[in-house]
């Protein structure tokens, strides 16, 4: 078939130019002008959000806020650091990882290669959808009356670990879903070779599905460390808080974190423990951006 061409088109009395005065292509500008509109008022509050955090955060930022401990409220010598605040997020997020990581990289492993679209994977799939949308607090309240307690590890109740618990079952949905569709763009055509030369299945997802939806999975856990290490809820009924350093006990005690360090000293009436929570806000948002930066560049490389 030939193609049309402007030549051939103009020989049949027909007019491709564009007519800004038609009437199709005036609504169709001014919907696109709506919808550009709608687009920045969603985004104006997040810009200003984050705006007015790194201006009253960024003016407290010195080397001693990441090396010293928050002074009491009310005590002369200023409000301190956050240095063991940092240190309890990293311990509390990546002992969170290790929990949340195996369960959903596992549980999304039996949806998309053993179970697939069985009645008990709709299940699983219908209870990671209720899950995703379940109140923070939900989490953190559960933990406290199965946990804090009852004194259940080892005669602990608020302790780095209960708040560890809490943060993977917030992690859970995220790393499931990721892990599940991450798996069903493998093209089958890699299963059946595998097979085909004697692999075994389960030699088959590690040893090819796996590496081969590595970037998928990797952003779903990132995305879910990001959500984790910005929660507070769970960790006010769960790991609650430490004016001290961390140490080899403090899996099994209370334990400082950036986001309850917020809550606490943005409630307190001394302007210097006020200012030190826009100080933990800034370096807060900042691990948040990067965390989310990190994930938007492996979904590109999964993408390729």
């Amino acid at each position: 078939m030939d193609y049309i061409t402007n030549n051939s088109v103009s020989k049949l009395g027909i007019n491709l130019k564009f007519n800004p005065t038609n009437k199709r292509n005036i609504i169709n500008s001014l919907l696109s002008l709506l919808a550009t509109i709608f687009a920045s008022i969603a985004v104006i509050p997040l810009l200003l959000v984050i705006g007015y955090i790194l201006i009253k955060g960024g003016a407290q930022i010195s080397i001693s806020l990441f090396t010293q401990l928050p002074s009491p409220p009310g005590d002369d010598l200023g409000a301190g650091g956050i240095g063991n605040a940092i240190q309890g997020t990293f311990i509390i997020t990546i002992l969170a990882t290790l929990i949340a990581v195996p369960i959903g990289v596992g549980g999304g492993i039996y949806l998309a290669e053993y179970s697939k679209n069985g009645s008990f994977a709709k299940f699983i799939r219908f209870g990671v959808n209720v899950l995703s949308g379940v109140p923070s607090i939900i989490a953190g309240v559960f933990i406290y009356g199965m946990i804090v307690s009852t004194r259940l590890i080892l005669g602990s109740n608020f302790s780095a670990t209960a708040g560890s618990i809490a943060l993977s079952i917030l992690m859970l949905p995220t790393i499931i879903k990721t892990t599940d569709e991450g798996l069903k763009l493998v093209s089958d055509n890699l299963r059946k070779g595998a097979l085909s030369l004697g692999a075994t299945k389960f030699t088959s997802i590690t040893r090819i599905t796996l590496p081969s939806a590595f970037n998928a999975i990797a952003t779903g856990i990132i995305l879910s460390i990001a959500r984790a290490a910005g929660e507070t809820a769970p960790l006010i009924f769960t790991a609650l808080f430490s004016y001290y350093w961390a140490d080899s006990n403090s899996l099994l005690n209370p334990i400082a974190s950036l986001s309850v360090l917020i809550y606490n000293f943005a409630l307190e009436p001394y302007e210097a423990q006020n200012q030190l929570a826009w100080a933990a806000s800034f370096v807060l948002i900042i691990l948040v951006l990067f965390l989310s930066m990190l994930s938007r560049w492996l979904s590109r490389l999964a993408s390729r």
